[in-house]
């Protein structure tokens, strides 16, 4: 058998488009993680960046389960003492909406400098709008 392995230049990137609306966040930032990293094609290799950019709308509307809305915490550490602040789903739901998908997807990435570059491939909106129609993002059923 023959290794190939695929060069910068010829990778080939695709835009999705995923609505987010009433799914549950870890299944959605399982399937984007899988886009991200180029898992769905047939040449991957490990290290290239393969993935295709994926753009995920109505990021405010992702559905969590059971309890999870008032009993997980997103934890930030400002670097000062007594700096750890907390704060709960419903809270950031309401701040930062995208932060959910995004948090989700990102831990779901390998820890190195790959995931790095690739997250700056996930574009998260709060609404129904974006602004990469220029791009023609295909619609991706979860």
């Amino acid at each position: 058998m023959k290794t190939t392995v695929v060069k910068d230049s010829e990778v080939k990137r695709a835009w999705h488009l995923i609505d987010a609306a009433d799914k549950p966040v870890g299944r959605i930032a399982v399937k984007i993680a899988h886009l991200l990293r180029g898992k769905n094609k047939a040449s991957y290799t490990p290290q290239t960046d393969m993935g295709d950019f994926v753009v995920v709308i109505n990021a405010q509307k992702v559905k969590l389960s059971g309890a999870k809305e008032e009993q997980k915490l997103y934890k930030k550490f400002t670097g000062f003492p007594d700096g750890l602040k907390l704060m709960k789903a419903s809270e950031m739901r309401v701040r930062h909406p995208e932060y959910i998908v995004y948090h989700a997807v990102r831990d779901m990435l390998p820890r190195n400098t790959m995931s790095r570059l690739i997250i700056s491939h996930l574009k998260v909106y709060a609404g129904a709008e974006h602004p990469h129609a220029a791009q023609n993002p295909q619609p991706l059923k979860i």
